[in-house]
This record gives structure tokens, sequence and C-alpha cells, in this order.
């Protein structure tokens, strides 16, 4: 039998590798004309291993070609820095460090966790799918444009066949099949993130999560850049090394969908919230995707703040990106194709044609582009919020996670949200991460507050 650990495998590394190589301006063409010249594939488009295992002489080239990637050097680096100095020296208009600490009501939070569980809850069961096959079943069902949970009922045995949902989210996901909040890594790290800042508090260091990782989180648990990040930790590797070393995913989405808790407990303090989620995030990513989770915790520290709307919160996200790098690019280009076109399908029909011949599904720019464009045309409504966010394809739990996330935080309170989108959840989360199981978000709220009044 052979064990295929996906994510982690030389020989499917190399194919992303490749692609972010043409994506950073890096001439890889004698690498990949000799990786396809020995009989090697490229990249899984969808799933994290390919089928059959690689030959032994592949894996062993696929090691050393993907050593000599790491030493091409890309155009874009100064436009694209990693360290924390770097970035705000490329930000002319960095947040002001906040001197005095605002609050931000229990409601607030139990809201945003609240708002971040519906929204990953609705995208998990057409996760992996292409966006037709989105669009399809929810037509089928008379929910298009979304605004309610996918359902299986009533809908063709050809189309299910064509479209078959996730595997592992429809048992727990689908309309007819919700009860409580399943669990889910965009929702194991924010509990993570909770427990980093009970043992370490906020001058946590980037080795002390890796360290909690290595205690508390089974490997099979993680996935793309962090799984590398866990293997490369196993090995003996310290941060930032763990980002760096044969991890092709080191621009994907995995620090983005970490960052909530930085913004949630930085009430107003947008330079606060994105220099903690730095922290965080270069244990995994390096430049975009560093700067995906540095951008959601300064939109949400200002959600938190209460003292502006969803337009306001992408404009100061925005602060803390290096402004010549792709994911500002990103971001702008979803706010302005929102602002132009009154029809969101032809706003994800546009951002579709940019970036899904060049982008894997899971990698954070095209996600970026979406969620921004998603949180621009729902102007701060919950269920638009959520349900574009999700209905424009890619990673569409983790969009739809933080897309509630923010709106969660500017409806205020529970109360405010559609009790449509929140009984369901019936206030209890399914985790592995120790000591939450089965945990009411309520008291997830006052757990996040403590952090927020933590000195």
């Amino acid at each position: 039998m052979n064990v295929r650990l996906t994510w982690v495998q030389p020989e499917d590394l190399l194919g992303h590798e490749l692609r972010q190589a043409a994506q950073d301006g890096r001439d890889a063409r004698d690498i990949e004309q000799r990786w396809y010249e020995a009989g090697g594939a490229p990249a899984p488009e969808r799933a994290g291993a390919s089928e059959p295992p690689a030959p032994p002489r592949l894996r062993a080239l696929a090691e050393r070609l993907l050593d000599e990637l790491a030493l091409l050097t890309s155009p874009l680096t100064d436009d694209e820095p990693t360290d924390l100095e770097a970035i705000r020296a490329a930000c002319p208009r960095w947040p002001a460090t906040r001197t005095e600490r605002a609050l931000v009501e229990p409601d607030r939070l139990h809201a945003a966790w609240l708002g971040r569980a519906a929204g990953c809850l609705l995208g998990k069961p057409v996760e992996k799918l292409p966006l037709a096959g989105i669009r399809a079943l929810a037509g089928a069902a008379g929910n298009w444009p979304l605004t309610t949970w996918f359902t299986e009922k009533g809908l063709p045995a050809e189309l299910l066949s064509a479209y078959p949902w996730n595997r592992r989210s429809a048992p727990t996901s689908l309309a007819e099949n919700i009860d409580g909040m399943p669990e889910d890594d965009d929702l194991n790290y924010p509990l993570l993130t909770v427990l980093l800042l009970q043992r370490h508090g906020r001058s946590f260091a980037t080795a002390d999560l890796g360290r909690l990782w290595l205690d508390e989180v089974p490997a099979g648990r993680v996935f793309t850049a962090e799984r590398v990040a866990y293997r490369n930790l196993l090995d003996g590797m310290e941060p930032p090394d763990t980002a760096r070393h044969r991890n092709p995913f080191r621009e994907w989405i995995g620090a983005q969908i970490r960052a909530d808790v930085h913004g949630w407990t930085h009430p107003g303090d947008p330079a606060g919230a994105a220099a903690q989620a730095h922290r965080d995030a270069v244990l995994t990513h390096t430049a975009n995707g560093v700067y995906g989770a540095m951008f959601t915790a300064a939109a949400l520290a200002e959600a938190a703040g209460g003292e502006t709307d969803v337009h306001g919160c992408l404009a100061v996200g925005l602060r803390v990106v290096p402004p010549r790098s792709r994911y500002a690019r990103a971001v702008r280009l979803g706010i302005e194709t929102a602002r132009a076109e009154p029809d969101f399908d032809q706003v994800v029909d546009r951002l579709h044609a940019t970036y899904a011949d060049t982008h894997h599904w899971v990698h954070v720019l095209p996600n970026a582009a979406l969620l921004a464009a998603a949180l621009t045309h729902a102007d701060g409504d919950f269920g638009r919020s959520i349900g574009c966010a999700v209905s424009g394809g890619w990673d569409t739990d983790s969009n739809g996670a933080t897309a509630g996330s923010l709106a969660g935080l500017l409806a205020g309170r529970p109360t405010a949200l559609p009790a449509g989108w929140t009984a369901p959840l019936k206030n209890r989360l399914a985790t592995s991460v120790p000591g939450f199981d089965s945990i009411g978000f309520d008291t997830l709220a006052d757990l996040t507050y403590q952090e927020v009044l933590r000195p």
C-alpha cells in the first residue's frame, strides 16, 4: 500500500513551484523542461496529491529542482517584502499606532464568531467545485443569487453526478443536514489563536506558535503551506525558514484565514493588529501570503472599533499592504470591479477571466480580489456578504468565513444577524482543538473579550 500524503510530496510540490515562479517573474524554463523531459507531471489541479505515485527517481529529481528554483531571484522582491519593517517602509499611509486601548463589546465579538461560522458553513459543500457547478447546483434549487444554504433536495441525479458536493462536508453542511457548526480549519485557526494568546499574550513570538501547533494540532488537520511548515518544524527548522523551504504554497490563503482574532482583539488599532498578524503569518507564508493576514487583521480591527463602514474597513486594510504588490492590486481590482458592475455574476466573471487560468483556487490573490468585491458589492448586508463571497467560487468556505466575520462585526450584535443564518449553528462548534469541542459561540466571545482586556 502506498501512503499518499497530500501537500508535501516533492513530485507534487514542484509543479506548484513552477507555477509560482511564473507568477513571480522568475525564469524557470530550463528547470521546467528538465522536469517534463524526465517524465514529471504538472501539479494536481485540485487534489493535494497526484495519482499514481511517482517513481523514486522522479522524487529525487523533484527535490533537486525545488532547491534550484529557490535560488532564482524575482524582479518583484523589492515591491513585495516580507520583513515587517520593510513592509512598513513601503506603506506611505501606514496607520498610526493607537496609544489608548479601545474596547469592543462582547456582543460584537459574538456576532463576529457567528458570522465567521455561518459564512464558512455556507461555503463548505461547494469547496473545490468549479464556478459553473456552484451556479448550476444553486440555480436548480431556486437559490441564485444565494440567499440560503445549499440543498440536495429536488436536484436531478445527473446534476449531482456532474458536480458532486465536497465529500467530507456534505453530510454536515447541506441545509437538511446542519446540526451545529461542524469542524473546519477556518474555525480551528481562530481557536488556536485564542489559545496562543491565553498562553503567551500579545507579545508571543512566531516560534511560540510553532510549538503550539506541534503540541496541539495533528499534522493531518493542517493543509498546504501550514502542512509544509509543520513538516519543516519537525525537521528542526526555525521560523521564518519554515515558510520558505520547499513551500510553493507560501502565497496561498492559509495565513489570511488565521488573522481574525488578531483583528478582533485590536479594536480601532489596525496597525497593532497587522503587526500581530505578521508574527503569525511568517511561520508559513511570505510576501503576498503575509499581506493577506495583515490586510484582514487591519480591516477587522477597524470594524471592531465600530466607527466606520465596510468600505472604510477595506480602505484601512489596504494601508498595511505595500501598494505596488500584487495583493494590493488584487484588492483594488475587486473593489473597482464591484463598484463598476451592478451584476455580481459579471463581477465574478471578470475576476475569473483575470485569475482562473494562472492561479490555483487556494492562492491568496484571486481570493483576495473576490473577497474585496463581495464585501464592496454587499455594502455591509450580512446575507449578501457571505452569499456573494461563496457564489464567486475558489476557496468558498474561507472567503465566506472572512466575509461573515467582517459583516458580523459591523452588524454589532448577534440579534442583528438573520436567524436563518445563525439558528442552525445551535451555539455549538465541533473541533479537534483541545479544550474547545462543542463550545458555544457566546463562550468564545467571552474568551476573546478577555484577550481584548489583557495588558
